[in-house]
């Protein structure tokens, strides 16, 4: 098995460390859960399992749950479990994502489908996916169950849509949009939500914090989709150009070729069509020429605003500030 280079955390990383802070204990609690939920008597799996530990990242949609019960009165019993719920669902994506991508590293780390093949990836998000409704159905009530199977199944659409658009060079933002609102959005959305109902919040304040966690995953998708074309690979650790390589279309190049000179959109369109590796080194003098970056960054901001709009009349607290500063972190990273 590759074995993962020790890194210094990333500044990314030390700054949510500080805003989860106040939800420490509890966000242990939830890995916890995690790792008990999915431990397996088989010694294979087990390390397919902690093979995936590290290259989960930043455990963003746990936090958004927790910080959201918080920020709503008190955490209970069931947020851990929860937690430990979305984070599952959200690496059975990446799992499967990056077989779908043939993304060889994630978290400077070899990905599942490049160390053990794409049948074992493939079962292991499954193994994840079981074990999150199974985990889930633990509750008292099946609200949690539903809610997290609608927006699973709606990920599971994003993701068909993507698929399907793969080399539409014609897509335009209205559907880009249409993807990442199902394939990311909707589980940060339900996770905020989650965090506000089982806190007790009454139903317009779990609809804000849904509004909340959707702006939040949209403006997070664009920072992704940018950092894919600019972003520096020792710094994301992760596989990067793999948008262009498999002609999926993100904002950056929607833009460009819905705003260049014809000359220039033909350009990138030809680049686009052959996609090869040399492709992302190729489009961005022409994305930086056409002012792509910073409209997907303008429209990555409007969302963070709309997400810390969707908290106004929330209580001063600790817990809503740091949803608050973790709105504008979002498109303030490098990886």
């Amino acid at each position: 098995m590759t074995r993962r280079p020790v890194l210094e955390m990333d500044p990314t990383r030390r700054a949510l460390t500080d805003l989860f802070a106040t939800i420490r204990d509890e966000l242990a609690e939830a890995e916890r859960v995690f790792r008990r939920e999915l431990e397996s008597r088989f010694p294979f799996v087990q390390q397919l399992v902690d093979h995936c530990g590290d290259y989960r990242g930043k455990r963003l949609r746990p936090a958004l749950l927790l910080l959201s019960g918080r920020a709503c009165g008190a955490i209970t019993e069931a947020h851990p479990v929860l937690a430990a719920v979305v984070e599952m669902i959200h690496t059975a994506t990446l799992v499967h994502d990056d077989i779908l991508d043939e993304s060889m590293v994630r978290r400077h780390a070899a990905t599942v489908n490049a160390e053990w093949g794409n049948e074992t990836a493939v079962l292991l998000g499954d193994y994840m996916f079981t074990h999150a409704f199974h985990l889930a159905a633990s509750l008292e009530t099946t609200l949690a169950c539903r809610l997290i199977g609608r927006a699973t199944n709606r990920v599971c659409e994003g993701e068909m849509q993507q698929v399907h658009h793969r080399g539409n060079l014609d897509l335009d933002e209205a559907g880009y949009f249409a993807i990442i609102d199902g394939k990311t959005a909707e589980l940060t959305a339900v996770s905020c939500r989650l965090g506000a109902h089982y806190a007790g919040a009454d139903a317009a304040t779990a609809e804000a914090f849904d509004r909340y966690g959707r702006n939040l995953g949209i403006a997070f998708q664009i920072a992704d989709d940018v950092l894919d074309i600019w972003g520096d690979e020792r710094a994301t650790g992760k596989s990067l150009g793999t948008d262009l390589e498999k002609q999926k279309l993100t904002l950056p190049v929607i833009h460009l070729l819905a705003n260049a000179p014809a000359a220039k959109a033909a350009a990138a369109r030809r680049l686009l069509e052959r996609a090869r590796p040399e492709c992302r080194e190729e489009l961005v003098p022409l994305l930086e020429e056409a002012g792509s970056l910073d409209y997907a960054w303008q429209r990555a901001r409007g969302h963070v605003r709309d997400a810390i709009a969707a908290l106004d009349g929330l209580p001063d607290s600790e817990a809503a500030a740091s949803l608050r500063v973790l709105a504008e972190l979002s498109v303030r990273r490098s990886s």
